[in-house]
């Protein structure tokens, strides 16, 4: 090779040894998200409490985003939330297109389903809109008119499939608040159960949660056309300053302990997560977009005249409760799962 060749074959060598080691500029955020289609996964059936949050979402965080993209729902109810949470982790596309309503109870899901190979730490969330409060009710034509009552005497309780709460507070207060609820399964979300209450199917709806109760039954609520027999919380909401909270129906300290961690996830409340993996600048943009949602007088206003209850949080803020909850001691963890199946 003569001189000039080698002189040409070294300085291109080093010319793509150079562009090699450039890093590649990412695709600007707004420039992904522009014209593009997002999807919104929902847990459970058309009607409940996140299928209306999700829908929310769906129609108002575009107006944030960078690019204005489009966001469309897809209802993937199963096993409690579990067969979206499961597509999301493992199926779902993982740039930030993708995101998720699911089970307020999908960290305590995680630690208890030993099938699930699920990292819930790696699904980062992108905000609450509202801290949820679930219920358990009955018509009054039933005539229950409190828990003692479901002591007393067994009830029929409409849920959905394992790892949901419908089915974790009836069992939970069987176990150890003195219940006799029998548990009638196989309901694709709090809409179906609702129908078969009117049906005479069952006679309680175990997790009802006030955000949507207050959308579509605001009545029960106000009004006390149906008996509201506890509210998986730690404190009583000012709405429900008569009902117990699961712990102070507790008969033990064990269950009180087990009963106070279940209704923790009240703080999770209908939040919205996305997949493992996006890229940091993309989550950036979507949590700064969610956060510019609950400020928006327009949200703000098609969420007083749907009565809708917002109490906003940053998804960093419930990141954190995540973590807290995946640290429960084994035990407790074991029992809740046992009441889970």
């Amino acid at each position: 090779m003569d001189k000039a060749r080698m002189v040409g074959a070294v300085v291109g060598l080093a010319a793509a040894t150079l562009v090699g080691s450039v890093p590649i500029k990412a695709e600007p955020v707004a420039d992904f998200y522009r014209g593009k289609t997002l999807r919104m996964v929902i847990g459970y059936g058309p009607g409940g409490g996140y299928d209306i949050y999700g829908r929310l979402v769906a129609e108002f965080l575009p107006r944030h985003l960078p690019g204005n993209p489009t966001i469309i729902t897809q209802n993937m109810p199963g096993a409690g939330s579990f067969v979206a949470a499961k597509y999301l982790y493992d199926v779902a596309p993982k740039d930030g297109a993708v995101l998720g309503s699911l089970a307020q109870t999908l960290a305590l899901d995680s630690m208890t389903n030993t099938n699930a190979r699920l990292d819930v730490a790696k699904m980062p969330y992108v905000g609450r809109v509202a801290s949820n409060i679930d219920t358990g009710a009955a018509l009054l034509k039933t005539g229950i008119r409190s828990f003692e009552d479901v002591r007393a005497k067994q009830y029929n309780v409409g849920a959905s499939g394992g790892g949901s709460t419908s089915v974790l507070f009836p069992t939970a207060l069987n176990t150890y608040a003195g219940a006799k609820f029998k548990l009638v399964r196989g309901y694709s979300g709090t809409t179906d159960i609702l129908l078969a209450m009117e049906r005479g199917e069952v006679d309680v709806v175990g997790a009802y949660g006030l955000p949507g109760m207050l959308v579509s039954h605001a009545g029960w609520v106000l009004r006390g056309e149906a008996t509201i027999l506890y509210q998986a919380s730690v404190r009583r909401h000012r709405l429900l300053s008569n009902v117990p909270t699961l712990p102070e129906l507790a008969q033990s300290d064990e269950g009180r302990e087990i009963l106070h961690a279940a209704a923790s996830t009240a703080e999770i409340g209908r939040s919205i997560l996305t997949t493992p993996g996006v890229p940091p600048e993309r989550l950036a943009a979507l949590r700064s977009a969610f956060q510019a949602m609950l400020d928006d007088p327009a949200f703000l206003a098609a969420c007083k005249q749907r009565n809708l209850m917002v109490d906003g949080a940053a998804g960093e803020e419930i990141d954190q409760i995540v973590r807290a909850t995946l640290r429960l001691p084994q035990a407790v963890a074991e029992k809740i799962s046992q009441m889970m199946q």
